[in-house]
């Protein structure tokens, strides 16, 4: 199987899908995919913090820039990853504080996970 891939389905594996982007970067550039490695070995791999917290710190961020779509794939991940709805809406309380009412509101469709 070709490195580019391995990646995506390593990815998939983790989050339990795989993002759109992945699929059109791999038919437009191969090669790109293969950098969501990284992704792969750093951010949903337990390291010295374990994965779950990591994903939710990724959600912070992601929310701070105001990207629903991104707040919806790490929303799946985090869950996926084991993540709590205890955890999670503790980690929105971090992102109304830190980032505000426009980054909550950025997780409008992600939260709606919790519900299913």
């Amino acid at each position: 199987m070709p490195e580019h891939e391995k990646v995506v389905q390593d990815i998939e594996n983790k989050m339990g899908f795989a993002p759109n982007i992945l699929h059109t970067l791999k038919e437009i550039d191969p090669n790109f995919v293969n950098k969501y490695r990284r992704c792969h070995d750093k951010l949903l791999s337990d390291g010295a913090i374990p994965a779950k917290y990591k994903i939710m710190m990724a959600l912070a961020v992601v929310a701070s820039k105001q990207c629903e779509a991104c707040t919806v794939s790490q929303m799946k991940s985090a869950l996926k990853s084991g993540a709590t709805s205890d955890e999670i809406m503790e980690t929105m309380e971090v992102i109304s504080i830190t980032s505000g009412a426009p980054a909550v509101a950025a997780c409008r469709e992600a939260l709606k996970l919790l519900q299913e």
